[in-house]
């Protein structure tokens, strides 16, 4: 079970895992496994959690090739400090809080801003957006996923990588919370905001393409 409900954000992605983390007693058993040097037990970690990592890097970090390196470091990462691991929390929050922490020291040794500018959401879209129609008419075809994904990226990184936790990794605020350092009121707030304004320049773009 997740905190917050779902048919709140349901007008543009759906709720859906790409990794079922497996229970507590197979994660430490798992864990075991790799610190005995079994090597194929490290890979099976990497394919459980490679899903989550690529979501989180390829969320905060712009398109290029220090996207695979930075990936890779993280495992790199994960390897190293497993020993040091006692299931305080889920390997998930773990590994994600990893992941985000290998983010922001890439961005603030590249000095690339951390926000993005969120889109003026002003008179443009009030004026243009017709409130007897809405997205969950308009986006039924299969463009949708490809159209999603795109409003997504272009969302402040903060909101995209929440976005990303809650509908694509189906995480708690909770678990958000610990990844991303915020209180879990914040994680509500900023999933929120990001609905708002997906759902802003959905309605707004789309409205203007039937007229």
């Amino acid at each position: 079970m997740h905190s917050g409900d779902k048919k709140s954000g349901n007008f543009f992605i759906p709720r859906r895992s790409y990794a079922v983390e497996t229970g507590m007693t197979d994660q430490k058993n798992l864990v075991e496994k790799i610190l005995a040097g079994d090597r194929s037990a490290f890979g099976t970690l990497i394919m459980e959690y490679q899903k989550l990592v690529n979501h989180i890097v390829f969320r905060m970090v712009p398109a290029g090739a220090d996207r695979e390196d930075i990936c890779q470091e993280v495992f790199i990462k994960v390897y190293r400090n497993l020993p040091r691991f006692r299931f305080d929390s889920s390997l998930s929050t773990w590994i994600g809080t990893i992941s985000r922490n290998t983010c922001l020291n890439f961005l603030d040794k590249k000095q690339v801003p951390l926000l993005d500018d969120i889109l003026d959401e002003g008179s443009e879209f009030e004026a243009s957006a017709d409130p007897t129609q809405g997205p969950d008419r308009l986006l039924t075809s299969r463009e949708t996923a490809d159209i999603l994904q795109h409003e997504i990226a272009r969302l402040p990184e903060a909101y995209r990588t929440i976005v990303t936790l809650f509908h694509l990794d189906e995480m708690s605020y909770g678990e958000i919370g610990k990844i991303m350092k915020l209180p879990e009121g914040t994680v509500k707030s900023y999933l929120f905001r990001a609905r708002r304004l997906m759902k802003k320049r959905l309605t707004a773009k789309y409205v203007r393409e039937e007229l």
